[in-house]
């Protein structure tokens, strides 16, 4: 199945940077989060080491789809500047957060260096540091998308039962038309408002 193309894309990035060259890597991945502010639907992006003491890098973007999100990905701009820090930079891991992941925006750094989608740092004295929220707990994630699924179902249920002949169907046919109907629905339009409306409740203590 093809990937969302109308909702936003977090892109994750784990990278091992080597520890002599800590000062040329600040700078290379600056550069990196500069270009990707000049290409459409751009919404944000940030980068942390994940401790003094650690050759583990993350990086993570987000664009507003995924053909913005592609144009940046296959960008001469961005071809260079991969290939200006192969001399101390290698990629260890790429998470694409789409699907159940992108309905719970669940990067999986902790912190990132804020930044507008202009490319400015946020206002202070230099970089700040912000927390990004963690994965809910499975059991929420479970009862989120149960109560999105359920009504939905049950409306399906009862606008297929005036379908003529419908409930002579064979069982694999009538899951089947079910399924192709109700997948698109709740993809794009029954669990993205599900997660706004309880986002408080899917992000509290995390």
């Amino acid at each position: 199945m093809a990937e969302p193309d109308t909702h936003p894309i977090t892109v994750a990035i784990e990278r091992r940077i080597d520890p002599t060259r800590t000062v040329e890597a600040t700078s290379w991945m600056q550069s990196g989060t500069d270009l990707a502010t000049g290409f459409a639907g751009f919404l944000g992006s940030g980068w942390v080491r994940a401790g003094e003491g650690s050759d583990l890098w993350y990086m993570l973007y987000r664009f507003r789809d995924i053909s913005t999100l592609e144009a940046w990905e296959q960008s001469s701009q961005r071809a260079w500047w991969l290939e200006s820090g192969h001399a101390f930079a290698s990629e260890v891991r790429v998470e694409r957060r789409t699907g159940i992941e992108g309905w719970f925006d669940a990067p999986f750094a902790t912190h990132v260096e804020a930044r507008h989608p202009a490319g400015e740092p946020t206002p202070a004295t230099g970089p700040i540091q912000q927390p990004i929220p963690a994965a809910p707990p499975r059991w929420k994630q479970a009862i989120t998308i149960w109560l999105g699924f359920f009504p939905t179902n049950m409306l399906a249920s009862w606008l297929l039962g005036f379908v003529p002949g419908f409930a002579e169907w064979p069982l694999v046919l009538r899951v089947l038309l079910a399924t192709i109907a109700l997948t698109p629905v709740m993809t794009y339009f029954v669990l993205p408002w599900v997660t706004r409306m309880l986002r408080p409740w899917l992000h509290r203590g995390a």
